[in-house]
């Protein structure tokens, strides 16, 4: 099965409704802010590489690397400003087991990559980040999904 347009929105809606009903966040977005995000817990969704994984391929076929980065939001006002990063740490772990354990993503999806096999391996970076002059608490996952017949390769 390649990865077709059918294939992006399955993996992109499985994500976010995902990540939707943990009941963390305010919103779930599949792109990246341009605008400040709200007070409360905020995540969003986007691509960040993609790539041809050639010991996973076969002779037919060759399979993929999609890397999706998950962000967390956080505004550093809000108070109280001690469950800033304990509320952080909840989603953020609570999406990583998610990962890590039976998380289906549609029948393309080989499997994620959580000790990097052929690239990045599921992690997650905390930090802040300016967004409308505004100052965030953030927590970037890097979501390595390895994915069966990405491409066909014709001879």
């Amino acid at each position: 099965m390649a990865f077709d347009e059918a294939a992006v929105d399955t993996l992109f809606s499985r994500v976010q409704s995902h990540a939707m009903t943990l009941g963390y966040f305010d919103t779930v977005n599949t792109h990246e802010p341009k605008n400040a995000p709200g007070s409360d817990l905020t995540c969003s969704i986007w691509i960040q590489s993609i790539e041809p994984v050639g010991s996973v391929s076969g002779l037919a076929s060759a399979s993929g690397l999609v890397v999706l980065f998950i962000r967390i939001y956080a505004n550093m006002l809000q108070e109280p400003q001690d469950a800033i990063d304990p509320n952080m740490l909840k989603a953020t772990t609570t999406l990583l087991a998610g990962y890590a354990g039976d998380f289906d993503l549609g029948q393309t999806v080989r499997n994620i990559d959580l000790f990097g096999q052929v690239g990045p391996k599921l992690a997650a970076v905390a930090g802040y980040i300016n967004i409308d002059n505004r100052l965030y608490r953030a927590v970037t996952i890097t979501l390595p999904v390895i994915l069966n017949d990405m491409w066909t390769e014709a001879g």
